[in-house]
């Protein structure tokens, strides 16, 4: 079936190669714009596009107009982003401008020197090609695997090349090469993350790669005759290349020269002005295309021979993407590209495929015809398909109203699919709106679909970002569910920037902000636009900004770097992070003075208590310092009496000591330290006496050591003048006695008079020292309530069977009768006693 819908503009390749062109806009350039006395320099994917007067032209100048180079540069619709008048002369001459993958503006010059502008003028960096490079004669600017690389080529005939502007390293191309005046031109291909140049030598091509021991001569096989090669181009992809001889024959073939496509005569005497490949997401060579521009007229050559002119008023400039060919002139602004297949099987001549029948289909019922039923029966088992290649087609449309009848026949197909999944048609209804709104000429991005794939939506994002298309990509993240963050951080960096009243920008970063709340995933950053007034030295604004970060992590460092440092301090103890607590107090104790840093931290409890542990550690005259300030005599004593443990001198500071406590009204430790002075003094005495050391130690082990000494005399007195609890003084006795088995003494002392710790210990410690026989001897005169357990722990069982008896204690017998297990006559003794009891009860 035939629909003519929309195919006003195709034309034909050779068999099923089906070209279009498509119009993207009326340029709307300054009235002064002649691309004719121009060079122009235009970025793919819908990029700025630089003007500059052409120097190898004479041109009159007007009135009060600079003979220096004046660069414009515009979006694709002709609007004018900005202007750099180019006052590097003395670098030498422009050899070469074009763009990086960033779309950031390069110059070359003859010097070998390097210079990037943002697209608004703005100068970014410069470097230089190398000490060697000083001549330079011509220059390209090629897409490599690291970005965006440099080539050179020098008056003395030397090629040398940097593969990425944003990293540098410069490398010759190779030593080996020897190129003379007959190089007529040369080509730059870029694959594999490896860059190999093409050198036209008179009828010869010779390929030379880096590393390479010698260059490699290409002799081309063409039928037609000719004694020069005068042009070469490289396709979008670096795989193919054309190259045009002097005789107006192009040899179409493979970038690496080893397969050739056709052989192409055009028939034209004249110098091209440009030469582009159209390519396309087939890969097969056959599917492929070649523009060819000259003064006034474009010929588009297909791989089969089969060829399409078109003539304009004005001279016309070529612009390779991806999957098309964008041509610029004084007035429009169009676009080349290969039919897609989805858009081919909808409306191509004699089309019978499902998507076409659909289309029609929907067509019919919006004239409220019975053949929409009709179109329907005939794809009833392909609909689902027919809706995909509608819903892939519309991506593939410029105009809008083409874009609705596809969607909408996509629609009305989808409601007889009951399990139709409808998650690629609302996908593509946004990208749509996405892609016209960018095609705006406002905005000037006229993407295709494959292009808007391949840079993915962040990237776009950034691009308009970099346009500073502020809103609109607000709405674009908003309608992609992207992230927001990044597009108002950069809008607040250009407030930053361009707005001088600091209250007036703190205010609108503020609102904006605030109308736009984001969750923990995508948090906005006050640090990161505070950083960034830093830089501009705004510290002000960058204070007032930073009072507004959540992120107490964030805030405290920047901060410090501004000098804010009670704002850090202050931050920082809310916080509760006891490292950023640390880290401004470290900083302040570096860039203060002491008394005011003191007077400061004061203010803030935490922090002043994190300084005083950490003078604890680092500096104990600073926080002796800090005690004495604030009169805090009780912490005076400790920090006194933890120095003089430290070297060994308590006895010399515990007048000191004392008396600090006393200060603070801490009446128990004062007293302790009293007495402790005069223990030492009673050590120092008995450390002459006995030669042993026993100054320092604790009162009881004092104590402890003049029993063993025997010293009873002394010892009585240290108890009575320290008023040592008898309890302990007893098992003090007891406890050396049984070390130095003076058992008789031992119960001389238990005779004594009454015990007041009971005889339980006296018990004990002979049961300590294996001493069964004098643990008898106590037993008798231990508690009721705790003899019978001090029977079983002596072993003496039939005792402990005895006294169980007397006291009625039934569990006592048996747990008897349980150890007595290899003694038969006590167990039968134990057997009558548990009897007894038991007949009585």
């Amino acid at each position: 079936m035939s629909l003519l819908y929309n195919t006003g503009d195709w034309f034909s390749l050779g068999h099923g190669n089906s070209y279009r062109k498509v119009d993207l806009y009326t340029m709307d350039w300054p009235a002064s714009i002649n691309l004719e006395h121009m060079t122009v320099h235009a970025a793919p994917y819908g990029g700025p596009i630089a003007l500059v007067k052409d120097s190898k032209q004479f041109i009159k100048l007007s009135g009060g107009e600079s003979a220096k180079p004046v660069i414009r540069i515009f979006n694709c619709s002709g609007r004018l982003i900005s202007t750099i008048n180019w006052d590097n002369g003395n670098s030498g001459n422009i050899i070469c401008m074009g763009w990086s993958d960033a779309e950031e503006f390069l110059v070359v010059q003859a010097d070998g020197s390097v210079w990037r502008y943002d697209m608004f003028g703005n100068f970014l960096h410069k470097f230089s090609m190398g000490a060697d490079v000083t001549d330079v004669q011509d220059a390209k600017i090629f897409a490599s695997s690291s970005g965006t690389g440099i080539a050179v080529l020098t008056s003395s005939w030397k090629i040398y090349i940097v593969n990425s502007v944003t990293d540098p390293k410069l490398r010759p191309l190779s030593e080996l090469l020897s190129i003379s005046s007959d190089l007529t031109c040369w080509e730059l291909v870029s694959k594999d993350r490896n860059t190999c140049c093409l050198l036209a030598h008179g009828t010869d091509v010779v390929l030379v790669r880096h590393g390479d021991s010698a260059p490699i001569n290409h002799i081309l096989n063409m039928k037609s005759e000719y004694s020069s090669i005068i042009a070469m181009a490289v396709s979008f992809n670096h795989r193919h290349l054309a190259i045009y001889t002097n005789t107006g024959a192009i040899w179409l073939g493979s970038a690496d020269l080893r397969t050739k496509y056709c052989e192409f005569a055009t028939g034209r005497t004249e110098r091209p002005q440009q030469i582009a490949w159209c390519c396309n997401e087939d890969l097969h060579p056959d599917s492929q295309a070649v523009i060819v521009s000259y003064v006034s007229l474009v010929q588009v050559i297909g791989i089969t021979g089969d060829f399409n002119i078109y003539t304009y008023d004005s001279p016309t400039t070529l612009i390779p993407e991806m999957d098309a060919v964008r041509v610029l002139t004084n007035s429009s602004h169009e676009l080349f590209q290969r039919v897609p297949q989805s858009t081919s099987k909808i409306f191509g001549i004699i089309s019978s495929q499902p998507a076409s029948f659909l289309f029609e289909a929907h067509m019919e019922f919006q004239k409220r015809s019975h053949k929409s039923d009709e179109f329907l029966c005939l794809i009833q088992d392909d609909l689902g398909s027919a809706v995909g290649v509608c819903v892939e087609a519309a991506g593939q449309e410029f105009d809008s109203l083409t874009q609705k009848s596809l969607i909408r026949a996509a629609h009305f197909g989808k409601s007889f699919l009951p399990s139709y999944n409808p998650d690629g048609y609302i996908e593509m209804c946004r990208v749509l709106r996405v892609l016209n709104a960018l095609r705006e000429p406002i905005v000037g991005m006229p993407l295709t679909m494959r292009q808007f794939n391949h840079l993915q939506p962040l990237v776009i994002l950034d691009r308009l970002i970099f346009r500073k298309h502020y809103a609109l990509a607000i709405q674009i993240a908003k309608h992609l569910k992207l992230p927001e963050s990044r597009i108002l951080e950069h809008w607040a960096f250009h407030k930053i920037e361009h707005d001088k009243n600091d209250e007036e920008v703190a205010r609108k970063i503020s609102d904006k902000f605030r109308y736009h709340p984001m969750g923990e995933r995508e948090r906005i950053s006050f640090a990161n636009v505070a950083k960034k007034a830093q830089q501009k030295g705004r510290n002000k604004l960058a204070i007032t900004l930073l009072e507004q970060e959540p992120r107490k992590n964030l805030r405290v460092p920047l901060l410090l770097e501004l000098d804010a440092s009670e704002k850090a301090l202050t931050a920082a103890t809310q916080s509760g992070d006891t490292d950023l607590i640390y880290m401004v107090i470290l900083k302040m104790k570096s860039t203060t003075a002491l008394s005011k840093f003191q007077m400061i931290i004061r203010r803030f409890p935490l922090a002043h208590d994190l300084y005083k542990k950490y003078c604890q550690t680092n500096s104990l005259s600073t926080l002796k310092d800090i005690y004495s300030q604030e009169d805090d005599f009780q912490a005076q004593a400790e920090l006194g009496l933890r120095e003089a443990l430290d070297i060994n001198n308590v006895e010399v500071s515990i007048p000191d000591i004392s008396g600090n406590y006393k200060k603070a009204t801490r009446m128990l430790e004062a007293d302790a330290c009293d007495e402790a002075k005069k223990l030492m003094k009673h050590q120092k005495v008995l450390d002459e006496k006995y030669q042993k050391r026993l100054y320092g130690k604790p009162l009881h082990e004092t104590i402890h050591q003049l029993l063993i000494l025997g010293d009873i005399k002394y010892a009585d007195r240290l108890k009575s003048e320290f008023k040592v609890p008898e309890r302990r003084y007893w098992w003090l006795r007891i406890s050396v006695l049984a070390l130095q088995f003076q058992w008789d003494e031992l119960e001389k002392f238990a005779k004594s008079k009454k015990s007041p710790i009971g005889y339980e210990p006296f018990v004990e410690v002979c049961l300590k020292h294996n001493n069964v026989e004098q643990a008898k001897k106590y037993l008798p005169r231990c508690s009721e309530e705790k003899k019978f357990n001090w029977y079983l722990k002596a072993g003496c069982l039939l005792e402990a069977a005895s006294f169980a008896y007397d006291q009625k204690d039934i569990d006592g017998l048996w747990l008897v009768h349980g150890r007595c297990a290899t003694d038969s006559a006590l167990m039968a003794k134990v057997d009558g006693l548990i009897q007894q009891l038991t007949t009585k009860k």
